[in-house]
């Protein structure tokens, strides 16, 4: 008899250890989201993770005209130096803690940039798609994207 409720015993504490697991990975999940700013002289494009865990960003993706590319760099027509963005690699990987993000793209204009110019900019991104593949801490993967033809939601012609 006593060992019989001892494997009993064995066995709920198995089972608690599962579901305490389970309650772990359901828990600390990264939520992630592809946020697009264009206010004032700013544009920008955010991963953010609204979630409660955080997010390990494995590989970004550009799609443009068909082709895929792993840089930004590799399709816009700008100097890589006149805007701020993360490279993503094998290498080197992102984490984004929960309620933070990590800027893809970030361009600043100066007060004398007429709006041709900030268009020209507009109309390069709104022909990408951008996809991020990541993980949580349990490695689950995650799978986000997000079309940037919103950049050019005002244009007329």
């Amino acid at each position: 008899m006593a060992l019989a409720i001892s494997l009993m015993a064995l066995l709920a504490t198995v089972y608690q250890l599962h579901l305490q697991r389970r309650h772990n990975e359901n828990s600390l999940k990264p939520l992630a989201q592809i946020t697009l700013t264009d206010r004032g002289k700013l544009l920008a494009v955010h991963i953010e993770n609204n979630g409660v865990g955080p997010l390990i960003v494995e590989k970004l993706t550009f799609t443009r005209d068909g082709k895929h590319y792993t840089n930004i760099e590799d399709c816009l027509n700008l100097d890589p130096r006149s805007y701020q963005h993360i490279p993503v690699t094998e290498d080197v990987k992102q984490v984004i803690l929960p309620g933070s993000h990590e800027e893809v793209f970030s361009m600043q204009f100066g007060e004398d940039t007429t709006d041709k110019e900030m268009n020209s900019v507009r109309k390069q991104l709104a022909a990408l798609k951008l996809k991020v593949d990541g993980r949580d801490i349990y490695d689950n993967k995650i799978s986000v994207e997000r079309d940037l033809q919103w950049f050019v939601r005002h244009n007329i012609a």
